[in-house]
């Protein structure tokens, strides 16, 4: 059942979600000492992650998989006064999913250093490290560092950006500059006394870990090969490969999945497919009108999802 809920009545739905959790949560049955997500169904939002994050309760998200929208990625012109206000932003977005994150649980950003070109030829690019920086907000705001896992692409994927033309031309000391084939895949777990033990043992329902346990083979190393994704209505959207294997490592079978920065919805399709339940936020129209096509088409008649919008930008539809 795929239902459209405005802001107004964002407030009525998580209220009954809310006393459901706590009729389910709290029941004479329950075990002591068990963990108990917050029963909420899957979501597509069209609002500010800030603003939408602060409606959520704790134990909303088992697993958080994002990619920040990037610093200055439109040329033509910047959303941001500067680099610190882009940062500012970010701390912002990690505060709310650190609240809205069960204990223990994990976060998991890919995010890569951003080239700056030059503007003219008597000017050097940059190139701003933002993976780092990220790094430092993490900390601060709670989360252990886990994981750098390098995702690498296929040799010759990064070409397009220019970099490394200069020396294979002249090849000349000093001015040697590697193409960029690697971004990262940054995994933190929100900071607890708890082992990750306790996130196994404690988990309310047996089954669906049981049924998550990683068979087969796996990634053995940090290094993961993957080709890039591709997406006409999207200018850099995850690869389902990679997600797929970000949500087979750091979740359950029934956790919800949230993606504060949904783009094209990836996250959520892929967690549907692996049986996770997803929230999704941008506060892109095109985006949301992408993500909502998309996941009307996949999802099934007893799958439910709830489609939000934030009052501010209806306009904008």
């Amino acid at each position: 059942m795929n239902k459209v809920v405005n802001c107004t009545d964002r407030s009525l739905v998580l209220e009954r979600f809310e006393k459901e959790s706590q009729k389910k949560c709290h029941s004479k049955s329950k075990p002591k000492g068990l963990f108990f997500p917050a029963p909420i169904p899957n979501k597509v939002i069209l609002g500010d992650s800030i603003k939408v994050l602060e409606e959520f309760p704790p134990d909303t998200a088992q697993l958080i998989v994002t990619s920040p929208p990037y610093y200055n990625a439109k040329t033509e012109y910047s959303e941001y006064v500067d680099y610190q206000e882009y940062l500012d932003f970010l701390r912002k977005v990690f505060v709310r999913c650190h609240y809205v994150l069960s204990e223990g649980r994990f976060i998991v950003i890919h995010v890569s250093p951003v080239l700056i070109k030059r503007t003219s030829r008597n000017t050097s690019s940059k190139r701003i490290p933002i993976p780092f920086d990220i790094h430092r907000i993490m900390d601060s705001i709670g989360f252990y560092f886990i994981d750098d896992i390098i995702w690498e692409k296929p040799e010759g994927a990064g070409w397009n950006v220019g970099r490394g033309r200069r020396f294979k031309a002249d090849r000349q000391p000093l001015q040697y500059k590697p193409v960029t084939v690697t971004e990262y895949v940054l995994v933190y777990r929100r900071r607890t006394d708890k082992l990750i033990d306790w996130n196994i043992r404690k988990h309310y329902d047996r089954k669906p870990v049981e049924e998550s346990k990683i068979n087969g083979g796996y990634d053995v190393t940090n290094i993961w090969r993957i080709a890039p994704g591709t997406n006409k209505r999207h200018l850099a959207v995850f690869p389902d490969e990679l997600v797929h294997k970000i949500i087979r490592y750091y979740s359950f079978k029934g956790d919800m999945v949230l993606d504060p920065f949904g783009g094209s919805g990836t996250v959520g399709r892929v967690a549907y497919k692996m049986q996770r339940r997803f929230l999704l936020i941008d506060k892109e129209p095109s985006y949301y009108n992408v993500m909502k096509e998309m996941i009307s088409e996949l999802v099934d008649d007893s799958t439910r999802v709830d489609y939000s919008i934030e009052n501010n930008v209806d306009e904008e539809l």
